[in-house]
């Protein structure tokens, strides 16, 4: 008789692996600042240019919200959208595996 709970021990053992590895590289870096791509990526050109952060301009314009409550909507509502169609994708496989 095949083990049962195979996939299921599967994954709580990569759920309980993530979370320490989150829990010691958290506890290792008390003084850690969050930064954004967008600064990390502006002080590497600055870096590599020569220039400061200030004199640094994007080639494209970058429309910026009015406020936070505004980008983190915006960011759920992309979240959502890219949610569903992944579940799209992979109901349709499933469907297609089932019809076959």
């Amino acid at each position: 008789m095949p083990f049962k709970y195979g996939l299921e021990l599967l994954a709580v053992a990569g759920i309980l692996g993530f979370c320490a590895l989150f829990l010691y590289t958290s506890s290792i870096m008390s003084n850690a600042e969050f930064a954004g791509s967008d600064t990390v990526g502006s002080s590497q050109i600055a870096e590599l240019t020569g220039k400061s952060i200030e004199d640094y301009q994007p080639l494209i314009w970058q429309w910026v919200p009015p406020s936070g409550e505004i980008e983190s909507a915006l960011f759920a509502i992309q979240a959502a959208i890219g949610g569903v169609l992944v579940g799209w994708v992979f109901g349709y496989w499933k469907g297609q595996k089932k019809a076959a």
